[in-house]
């Protein structure tokens, strides 16, 4: 059996032993099943949580999505980034004629095979979001939303070769490598948290032979930590929230409705020209993001109509409200929820399936009300000074 890839440690008369692999990678799933098998561990972990672990074992779960509820419960920008980053694992296993985390579904098959306890040892995909978006800041935010993106937009094919290198990368840090360079921050939650966390999980684990599943970017680190005792609650918190931006969120309409308000004191027809100003822009730029994402004429009218009263509202969102709309006028069919683990692999794909169109218009609509807010307010300001501190 070859000892590539393989850790072997001995902690307190315990043998644990780590396989590092690559998330799409034919030789990784073949050296799991021949390890597990030679080994005949009394557990195995897997580099998956509940959520993740549940897609892999129910292939229906699109089919049980209540899109409304989804967009109800703001996490529509959540469930867009986690089908992103599954078009860019699929995208790579489909040019090397695998199942995306292959290994993962091999391991959960072998610990059957030989009745070892399954151990889900990954930290919540939801949580450990929650911690990189509370760790980076607006800009920060923008910035990765577009590296996302651009990973559905990036065809270029890669060699074997350099998916085997790839076993030294995490899939999410394989995504984010030239994210986490700018925003090294970013490391901790998506990196080293998780190789606290699945250090802790992995040496909890039942029994006396233990074999662990996981991306090789966690080797190194699960190597240092796992002689350490970690808290699994206090990194599975989610960040408390600051009410820095509460209050920047309220200060800015209240700001901006100040102006306009004594303007309309001041100059009536300034003050109608500023109300025009700010209703343009912000629903200008709301309607655009909505139209980028193929929305309905009646949802990019709703992101026009909404967006410069959402904007003065903190509790509000445009694009919910186009998302609603759109969602309605053309509900998701049966088909689309079969074929989105398909459709997420193509542009096209996510441009046509009736659920991501429906995310793609909240998102791209929430993202176009921020801009038009950011220029809106600034060409109201502008106008005031010039027309009435000027006058």
């Amino acid at each position: 059996m070859s000892e590539q890839n393989i850790t072997r440690i001995d902690l307190n008369g315990k043998e644990l032993i780590l396989i590092g692999t690559a998330h799409v990678s034919k030789q990784s799933a073949e050296q799991v099943k021949e390890v597990i098998e030679a080994e005949q561990p009394d557990s195995v972990c897997v580099e998956l949580d509940e959520q993740r672990y549940q897609s892999i074992v129910d292939s229906n779960k699109w089919k049980d999505m209540d899109i409304f509820k989804v967009i109800k419960e703001k996490k529509a920008s959540l469930l867009l980034m986690n089908l992103v980053i599954s078009s860019f694992q699929k995208r790579m296993a489909k040019q090397f004629g695998i199942k995306p985390g292959q290994e993962m579904i091999q391991g959960i098959e072998s610990a059957k095979e030989i009745d070892a306890e399954l151990v889900l040892a990954d930290r919540n995909i939801q949580i450990t979001f929650a911690r990189i978006w509370h760790n980076i800041g607006f800009w920060g935010k923008a910035k990765l939303l577009m590296e996302i993106f651009g990973s559905i937009f990036n065809k270029e094919d890669i060699s074997e070769a350099d998916l085997e290198k790839m076993k030294s990368q995490d899939m999410l840090d394989s995504m984010l490598h030239e994210f986490t360079v700018s925003f090294p921050k970013l490391k901790v939650p998506l990196i080293d948290e998780r190789d606290q966390y699945l250090a802790q999980k992995i040496k909890e684990a039942p029994g006396n032979k233990v074999v662990a599943v996981l991306g090789a970017a966690h080797v190194p680190g699960i190597k240092e930590e796992i002689y350490k005792d970690h808290d699994l609650d206090a990194i599975s918190q989610r960040p408390p929230k600051s009410n820095a931006p509460k209050v920047i969120a309220w200060m800015i309409p209240i700001f901006i409705l100040s102006i306009i308000g004594y303007t309309f004191y001041a100059n009536p027809s300034i003050g109608v020209d500023l109300t025009v100003s700010w209703i343009l822009w912000n629903g200008g730029f709301a309607a655009l993001g909505a139209a980028i994402a193929f929305g309905h004429p009646l949802s990019i009218l709703t992101a026009f109509i909404v967006a410069p009263i959402s904007s003065l509202n903190p509790l509000l969102a445009a694009g919910w409200f186009a998302g609603f709309v759109e969602a309605y006028i053309r509900k998701p069919k049966v088909g689309d929820f079969e074929n989105l683990s398909d459709d997420v692999f193509t542009v096209k794909g996510f441009w046509s399936n009736m659920v991501t169109r429906i995310l793609l218009v909240v998102v791209l609509t929430n993202l176009g009300s921020a801009l038009g807010t950011f220029i809106g307010g600034a060409d109201v300001i502008r106008m005031f000074i010039q027309n009435i501190l000027g006058a």
